[in-house]
């Protein structure tokens, strides 16, 4: 007889969850606990040397990458909040009537700075109109045809040749649909590139920061307020409703923070500059400062007079930092030479306010030689911006020496275009050396004589003074006598004290 007796007949009691589970098993036929069944049954496990498919361990490391699903043409945010990376780019450019020739230069420069900044230029459209227009800088039915011409060539970027305000350059961007930037972003971007020192990188950050301040904006969660105090609607109680920072407030205050520490930064570096320029005043070394336009050959011409060995490159904006080196003039005194930061039209006033205290060093110059590009379409205007930003720096009363560089591509019809331009410049090529050695003696003459005239008889066993005087005077004579050196010059007012006890 079959025995039939259930677990409720049994002596001991057993656990309705035991017996709950204990059914289960047996309408399925797989355990619920203890081996894992939920995610593999015995049906499915395979037995054997492998356990399925192997993948290679770089693939099971790596993501891959699915292709097009960029919306980066389509889905156009700020700039500014991401790195900016200038591939293929078309120009634009807005200019009244009867200015085509000086548009066409402008937007030629553009070319180069984007080019140097890294993007390939693939096309370039000027629009004549008397004001750009407010809300999309060359008009809507403009930026349509825009919007053609940037699908048809392939572009990523369109760059305006001005500063765009920033509800332009959004509109611009909604119109044509892909990122919209300026000539100011490439030029910061430029320098941004070219920034080797500590001070030169401060100044380009402080700017950079400057000009972005006023274009943040907020979209989507960024605008979301932050509660004030601790959770504002969490019931916190009284003094945690305020409405807090949205996230574009917070955003303005650190940079805010930012640039104050990066001008504190500027400021630390001030003295220590100022020191070196005193020790030169001090001992009298008249200082020479190379100023110009950008890519006119400065560096070049600084390597030709003194074998400086400074960078030489053909880009916009490739020396950022000045660059102090010594000479000696053919009577033996000693002077600097200063390769400073080059100028553009149109350069951003933040670059002016950042890079003022390497300007400083065309301002406090005894002699300017002002460089321009003489195989330049537009040398006038080359002469003008430089001259204007000179100004800026409280350098427009100092000597000036008009150098036209790059001689070897003048011809001669050039030449004296050129010669009405600025009658008493002189004309030199880095490259050959042509112009060189009379530049020198330009140089020399220019050079600021020092304060006192002295006529003294110095022993022989102070030819420490004599040589001081041949270092740093202009001597005019000198004569060996049977008591010492006969020595007339013209002195600084320390070497004079020194020169007193042998007045004649």
């Amino acid at each position: 007889m079959t025995d039939t007796t259930t677990p409720a007949a049994t002596d001991e009691p057993v656990d309705p969850v035991d017996r709950v589970l204990a059914r289960a098993e047996s309408r399925s036929g797989v355990r619920v606990f203890g081996a894992a069944q939920a995610l593999q049954d015995e049906s499915t496990v395979a037995y054997g040397d492998t356990d399925g498919d192997q993948w290679d361990r770089e693939e099971r490391a790596a993501l891959r990458r699915v292709p097009g699903l960029s919306t980066e043409l389509e889905d156009v945010t700020e700039v500014e909040y991401r790195q900016l990376r200038l591939e293929n780019v078309v120009l634009v450019g807005v200019y009244p009537q009867g200015s085509t020739e000086d548009a066409e230069n402008s937007l030629r420069e553009l070319a180069a700075l984007a080019e140097t900044a890294g993007a390939v230029v693939l096309d370039g459209v000027l629009q004549r109109r008397p004001h750009p227009d407010p809300a999309t800088y060359i008009g809507r039915g403009k930026a349509a045809e825009l919007r053609d011409l940037v699908v048809a060539v392939g572009a990523d970027t369109v760059i305006a040749d001005t500063e765009l305000a920033p509800s332009q350059r959004r509109a611009l961007e909604d119109v044509v649909k892909v990122k919209v930037i300026d000539r100011t972003t490439v030029i910061l971007d430029i320098f941004s590139q070219h920034a080797k020192s500590r001070e030169g990188k401060a100044q380009v950050e402080l700017a950079q920061l400057e000009y972005l301040l006023p274009r943040l904006r907020g979209w989507g969660d960024s605008m979301s307020r932050q509660a004030g105090g601790q959770v504002g609607a969490g019931g916190a109680g009284m003094g945690s409703r305020g409405p807090g920072e949205t996230k574009i407030e917070l955003d303005r205050r650190r940079i805010r923070t930012r640039m104050a520490m990066l001008r504190r930064q500027i400021r630390d570096f001030k003295p220590a500059r100022e020191a070196k320029r005193a020790e030169r005043k001090r001992n009298t070394i008249p200082s020479v400062a190379i100023a110009g336009y950008t890519n006119a050959g400065k560096s070049s011409l600084l390597n030709k007079l003194t074998s400086a060995g400074v960078l030489v490159e053909n880009a916009l904006f490739a020396t950022l930092d000045a660059t102090v080196r010594r000479a000696q003039a053919a009577d033996g005194r000693v002077y600097t030479l200063t390769d400073t930061v080059g100028f553009v039209r149109n350069l951003p006033h933040q670059l002016v306010e950042a890079f003022r205290s390497t300007l400083e060093e065309v301002g406090d110059a005894d002699v300017i030689v002002h460089v321009v590009d003489g195989s330049h379409p537009d040398p006038a205007a080359q002469l003008a911006t430089v001259r204007d930003v000179m100004g800026d720096v409280g350098a427009r009363s100092t000597n000036e020496i008009v150098v036209f560089n790059k001689a070897d591509l003048i011809d001669a019809d050039t030449r004296l275009v050129l010669r009405g331009l600025e009658p008493k410049a002189h004309f030199v090529s880095s490259r050959t050396g042509e112009g060189i050695v009379e530049l020198r003696a330009t140089i020399e003459d220019a050079l600021p004589l020092p304060a006192v005239e002295v006529h003294a008889l110095v022993p022989y066993d102070r030819g420490d003074l004599v040589s001081a005087v041949h270092e740093s005077g202009h001597i005019l004579s000198t004569r060996h006598e049977e008591g010492g050196t006969a020595v007339h010059a013209h002195v600084s007012e320390r070497l004079a004290a020194e020169l007193a006890p042998y007045a004649r």
